[in-house]
């Protein structure tokens, strides 16, 4: 089959199309045959050889993480009744004509959902689902959502108002304004200008906001943590800067702000991802969120989607179409 292979950490050309042998699904396991699989700014990172504490990987694997598509066969002790199933599944390679993956983290696609539309939501329909349930967020509070036109910030945007908040969202550049906008935040700001959390403050009535989310990390997220109220929550999970956001436990003692790190609280198991999944592909096909699909890419065009999640360029979700 056709897949893409890192032989060597680096830039993108590095993402080598190449033939490797068909997987073969094990005992509880299901092959897929993908039609569209899921890229987000975490295998950029990974590509280069950031994160090794956190993901290791052995040299050369396959990118990814996942998608969605058909099952094409079943291994010992899986249910015959999957294969054909239109089913989005995680696994541990995605940038690939097919994938293995276990019985238990698939779930089946429902109607009207397209396979673009459940690959968007397979890691960041989780996470945004996963960051809006420790955050409890209330009917009227001021939320901030940084990178709030990315896959993830642009679902967080839809559920906390779909929860009744008022949504500041912070992105980069008019395209990405806009798109907050219309996904029902109340206010935007680019958070590519100096002095932007002060803005956000003056939008949330001058005292700042009640939550933040941070999909940005680094600079930008300690910036966020200054939006924050005194006596409110900061809830970071994003490292798109290529690095956490440093906030001091003295800092956020003295404002009374809780600091939440969903990076280090590490990887729901199973059988929550599974059920955070069947909720957001639930949501989408209710019509209450909608995945925001900006940049879709040939299997073989792996390294222009790298390239323009790195340049910041696109809007909303990145895939490769299979």
């Amino acid at each position: 089959m056709r897949a893409i292979q890192v032989r060597e950490f680096g830039g993108p050309e590095v993402l080598v199309p190449e033939e490797i042998p068909d997987p073969v699904a094990g005992p509880g396991q299901v092959v897929v045959r993908l039609a569209a699989a899921d890229v987000i700014y975490l295998d950029t990172l990974l590509r280069g050889g950031w994160g090794k504490e956190f993901f290791p990987l052995r040299l050369p694997y396959v990118p990814g993480g996942g998608g969605a598509g058909r099952v094409l066969s079943v291994g010992e002790g899986v249910d015959p009744d999957w294969v054909g199933r239109h089913v989005v599944a995680r696994a541990t390679s995605g940038y690939a004509e097919q994938i293995v993956a276990a019985s238990e983290v698939v779930v089946e696609v429902p109607e009207p959902l397209g396979s673009a539309e459940a690959a968007a939501l397979l890691h960041d329909g989780v996470t945004a689902l996963i960051l809006t349930r420790e955050a409890k967020i209330s009917r009227g509070e001021w939320v901030l959502v940084t990178a709030a036109a990315g896959g993830a910030g642009s679902l967080l945007v839809q559920l906390a108002r779909d929860a009744g908040a008022r949504v500041v969202a912070a992105a980069r550049g008019a395209r990405k304004l806009a798109l907050a906008r219309e996904l029902g935040a109340e206010a935007a700001v680019d958070y590519s200008e100096r002095g932007w959390q002060h803005r956000v403050r003056e939008a949330a009535g001058g005292a700042g906001v009640d939550l933040a989310f941070d999909g940005a990390g680094g600079e930008l997220g300690e910036a966020a943590f200054g939006a924050v109220a005194d006596g409110g929550r900061f809830i970071t999970y994003g490292t798109s800067s290529g690095e956490f956001a440093h906030i001091g436990p003295g800092a956020a003692e003295q404002r009374r702000v809780r600091v939440t790190n969903l990076l280090k609280a590490g990887s729901p198991d199973q059988a929550t991802v599974r059920e955070l999944l069947t909720e957001a592909l639930t949501l989408a096909a209710q019509g209450r969120i909608r995945p925001v699909v900006g940049a879709t890419y040939p299997l073989e065009g792996a390294r222009e989607a790298h390239t323009s999640l790195a340049r910041r360029t696109t809007l909303g979700k990145s895939l490769l179409l299979v």
